[in-house]
């Protein structure tokens, strides 16, 4: 039940309208009129009087700022964005124009990009919540929670009480597993806003991490009657109903979710649950076959119909997974023989013979569950026999055996990138190159931006 950070962004339009010369007042009231048109909501009015002033003072940068921000309210962010980066030529001190950039490239999903300009912000502006929140928002949406952590504690220490950044807090540090410190959050948010039915999730979120079923499904409760018709927080208290074994109530939730829309894996594996504890088998498999198959990017049923969808083309991905250079440790032979298996399969898969090779390696792993070097190297073979699905669930045990096995996060960047996943496979590059594999930067520097 991943849940994403529903961050909303505060954009206002600043009121910079200094006179300019006599010469040009009309130019002035032009751009007040902008203004005006901006704050009643005629965005298109207003970015054409900022035109004019423009057209008229090419150097004005509050006419720029505030035509960015007319077209990114149009949500026109490419637009928005060539309007900043003028502004900022223009005046590189004024923090407000390094921050809605950073807006802009965040709705691009630039993340990158907005985190440098919320940077520049904070270094002329260091007392501003609002950028730390939002450069915490681009650091999580990166996944890199721990320096989100960091500014989200820094934008509630100078707004103590903003439920937003205080409930943003709360789900970052869910995703830190800190499930006492998010809840503390979610209950701060809730003394302040009683009736936030998302802080009520959130602390039920919390309480099934720290095995309090009853208190989460007593939080649901009421963020039910808040919003019933969130099919979401049906799914929640499904889930927690399914984990104190009240398997009947928990088939409810999920039927109500359901009707309600919510057409999630996790729904159906829920559902499905819950009917096989219930003897119902028949219909548990055919939910459990959705929570299998829906939206699953490693599940195909017919392999010849998997596509190379992303930048990295399959002529790429040969040539970059012949590129891999393993370190693999020399391990010493045991009573299993595992070992040997696995030496023999690399041998046989190098001379030619990729069956005979992955029939050693099947063995090796059978023999040696844990043998995070022998699934890597059959992760190599059927990679390289076209198989990208079977390749990257053999990576993910690998990593799961080997955390900080650089050369399987590489391997699985590129595929995950060649099967149009390039956001996730630009972060496994980013994972391997961090742990110390050199040549995913290279790739990063040709296929991440």
């Amino acid at each position: 039940m991943k849940k994403h950070l529903r961050i909303r962004f505060f954009l206002c339009f600043a009121v910079l309208a200094p006179f300019l010369a006599t010469a040009q007042r009309s130019a002035a009231e032009i751009f007040e009129e902008g203004n005006v048109r901006a704050r009643s909501g005629d965005y298109v009015g207003a970015l054409k009087s900022f035109s004019i002033v423009i057209g008229m003072n090419p150097s004005h940068a509050p006419s720029y700022f505030n035509r960015g921000l007319a077209k990114a309210t149009l949500k026109d962010y490419r637009g928005a964005i060539l309007d900043y980066d003028k502004a900022v030529e223009i005046n590189p001190s004024e923090s407000l124009y390094f921050q809605s950039r950073g807006v802009s490239k965040s709705f691009q999903e630039d993340h990158r990009g907005a985190i440098l300009d919320y940077t520049r912000s904070i270094e002329i502006n260091p007392s501003d919540a609002k950028t730390y929140f939002n450069r915490a928002v681009s650091y999580a949406r990166l996944e890199n929670y721990l320096k989100a952590a960091s500014d989200f504690d820094k934008s509630v220490s100078l707004e103590p009480n903003d439920v937003n950044y205080l409930y943003a807090r709360g789900r970052n540090k869910l995703h830190l597993d800190d499930h006492t410190g998010a809840l503390e959050d979610f209950v701060k948010v809730l003394a302040i806003s009683p009736k936030r039915h998302m802080a009520l999730a959130g602390c039920a979120e919390a309480k099934i991490a720290l095995e309090n079923y009853q208190g989460a499904i007593a939080d649901l409760d009421k963020a039910i009657e808040l919003s019933p018709r969130d099919a979401n927080l049906l799914e929640l208290r499904g889930f927690a109903r399914n984990k104190l074994l009240s398997f009947t109530n928990a088939l409810a939730d999920y039927e109500k979710a359901i009707s309600l829309g919510n057409k999630s894996p996790e729904v159906y594996y829920g559902r499905g649950l819950a009917k096989s504890r219930l003897g119902r088998q028949k219909e548990a498999i055919a939910d459990l076959n959705m929570a299998i198959e829906l939206n699953n990017p490693y599940f195909e049923k017919d392999a010849k119909k998997i596509s190379y969808r992303g930048p990295i083309t399959k002529k790429i991905l040969d040539e970059l997974r012949g590129g891999i250079k393993e370190n693999a440790p020399i391990r010493p032979l045991g009573s299993e023989r595992a070992q040997a298996y696995y030496e023999r399969g690399n041998s046989k898969i190098k001379n030619g013979d990729t069956r005979g090779g992955l029939t050693d390696l099947n063995t090796a792993i059978e023999l040696s569950p844990l043998y995070a070097e022998a699934y890597f190297s059959r992760a190599m073979s059927r990679s390289a026999q076209g198989d990208q699905t079977g390749a990257v669930m053999d990576l993910i045990t690998a990593i799961k055996i080997r955390p900080e096995y650089q050369e399987a996060y590489h391997l699985r960047g590129i595929i995950r990138h060649s099967q149009g996943m390039v956001n996730e496979g630009c972060m496994d590059l980013s994972k391997a190159g961090e742990l110390g594999y050199e040549g995913s930067y290279e790739v990063i520097s040709e296929y991440c931006n």
